[in-house]
This record gives C-alpha cells, sequence and structure tokens, in this order.
C-alpha cells in the first residue's frame, strides 16, 4: 500500500483568490486507486455546480470547478486525464504522448465517486480499480491538479507544482507523486 497525503497550490498571478486550500490524500492498493480531495476555505467565492440526479460522461469539464488528477506509467510518454465535476459528471481521456493522440478513455463505462458539500468545506472521494488501463506491477506517476471557477467567472489552477510559464496540468515534470 502506498498513501501519500497533497496540498495544491495555485498558479502564481497578480490577481487576489479567496482564501483557499486544497488538500487531500492519494494511496494505491494493488491496482486499486483511492483519490480523497477537501476543498476549504471562502466557498461561498466559488461556483461549485449541484448534484445531478443522473451523473454521466461529459466533455470540458475542465470549463468549471472540475478536479483533476493525471496517471502516467513510469518510463511512458502515455497517460490518462481524469475530471471530476462536482456535479458528478466525469470523462477520461487517453494520450499517447505530451498533448497527443487525446481519445476518450473507452475501458470505463462509469466513473462513480462522492461529493460532500457544507458551507466552508467540499470533498471529493473517488475509489476505482485500474486494472483496465494497467497492470498492478506497473510503477505509476500522477499529478493531482483543480481548475476552480470563480463566481466573478475568474479560473484559478491548482497543482502540486507549476513547471511551466503558464498553468499546464499536462507538463510530465508535475507528475511528482509515484504510487
Amino acid at each position: 500500500m502506498n498513501k501519500q497525503k497533497f496540498s495544491l497550490q495555485p498558479f502564481p498571478t497578480d490577481k487576489s483568490l479567496p482564501n483557499l486550500q486544497i488538500t487531500g490524500n492519494i494511496r494505491r492498493y494493488g491496482n486499486q486507486l483511492s483519490l480523497c480531495y477537501t476543498l476549504s476555505g471562502d466557498l461561498e467565492e466559488i461556483a461549485i455546480a449541484p448534484l445531478s440526479n443522473t451523473p454521466q460522461r461529459k466533455h470540458e469539464l475542465w470549463e468549471d470547478t472540475c478536479f483533476e488528477f493525471f496517471l502516467g506509467i513510469k518510463n511512458s510518454q502515455q497517460y490518462w486525464e481524469f475530471n471530476l465535476s462536482p456535479a458528478g459528471h466525469w470523462n477520461i481521456y487517453r494520450f499517447n504522448g505530451y498533448r497527443q493522440g487525446m481519445q476518450e478513455e473507452t475501458a470505463f463505462t462509469t466513473l462513480p465517486f462522492i461529493v460532500q458539500n457544507q458551507s466552508d468545506t467540499f470533498v471529493l472521494a473517488l475509489n476505482m480499480d485500474l486494472s483496465g488501463i494497467v497492470l498492478e506491477e506497473q510503477g505509476l506517476e500522477v499529478a493531482i491538479t483543480t481548475v476552480i471557477k470563480h463566481r466573478d467567472g475568474e479560473v484559478s489552477y491548482w497543482a502540486l507544482t507549476h513547471q511551466g510559464k503558464e498553468a499546464d496540468f499536462h507538463l510530465r515534470d508535475s507528475f511528482m507523486i509515484e504510487l
């Protein structure tokens, strides 16, 4: 079992950001992956979509508040982008290399996760089986990220680290957690 805690940082900007923290933990046990995000602070400043009664696979979830993570196979260019909306909507994309060959990952037909929204804390927790895309013995490199859309329309980009001159979650140097 490999469990690690994380804390995300906003991309440096001269704009003022609401008082927020994004923390959590990630764990891999065999090919089971557990990931939990906790968003806390001035949540009234954040546009958080209400939970849908019919969560489904959707595109362009990153245009609104969206919790994301990227899984790459160690010593391989291939990686996956996972998008999780507070509304319960989701998607997974497979890439052959840096922003190359983007395709919807068909190994998954659902991606159920739990959302708890309280006045000052939002929690999103996911438990999933990775067997459809990776072998248990393959090492993984992970980037954990979040797009926060503010009520005024501004967007901030949060990650474990920001390696580029612009916010870019796809940079492999940002896949810092090894599982």
